[in-house]
């Protein structure tokens, strides 16, 4: 396992060993104890997700002001551009973003840790999207901030307007985002 901090050092890129010969290939998608070695944390993970997205789909920023939950995201099927941005108040790299691209071909990983909003728009056809998460999915306390704020300045790599959720077109820009639990912002 390969291991390259980003930007943001905090959110890593994890590139397992791919095994492949000319009858496809094999490899270990998680693994507890080599993913606390190869990365020095400690984390447990508690629920995996899945989901499906077509071309031009764009889902986040998305995080929970309580129960904020660590990200483990892969891509078992075509293509995204994964963005994180860092909302840790105190934090250096506050307000700053992370982006890659996780494909099917890359066989890459994308850590990112609690205190991140994040996000995905689909590159390919299509994309079948699968992440672990270190807290359980609290949706009273699940908050979304813009994808296009200009004071974030995402570079989406974006050929049209993106496919939105109702809730992601209603997101608020950072500034009036509520980014905590005792946060006075809605």
């Amino acid at each position: 396992m390969k291991i390259t901090p980003t930007a943001i050092p905090d959110v890593l890129i994890i590139e397992p060993k791919v095994f492949g010969d000319e009858r496809g290939f094999f490899l270990e998608s998680f693994n507890q104890r080599a993913f606390n070695q190869a990365t020095g944390l400690d984390v447990q993970f508690v629920q995996d997700n899945h989901s499906r997205s077509a071309r031009g789909v764009l889902r986040g920023l998305h995080y929970q002001v309580q129960q904020p939950q660590g990200k483990l995201v892969r891509v078992v099927r075509g293509a995204v551009f994964d963005v994180a941005v860092d909302i840790r108040e105190g934090s250096l790299t506050w307000g700053q973003w992370v982006g890659t691209e996780l494909s099917e071909g890359n066989q890459r990983q994308l850590w990112v840790p609690p205190g991140f909003a994040h996000g995905f728009l689909v590159t390919s056809g299509s994309a079948d999207y699968l992440y672990k998460t270190t807290d359980y999915y609290a949706p009273e306390h699940e908050r979304c901030m813009a994808w296009n704020d200009p004071a974030i300045g995402i570079q989406w790599p974006l050929d049209g307007p993106p496919q939105l959720s109702a809730r992601d077109m209603m997101a608020r820009p950072m500034a009036s985002a509520k980014l905590r639990a005792n946060s006075p912002l809605g």
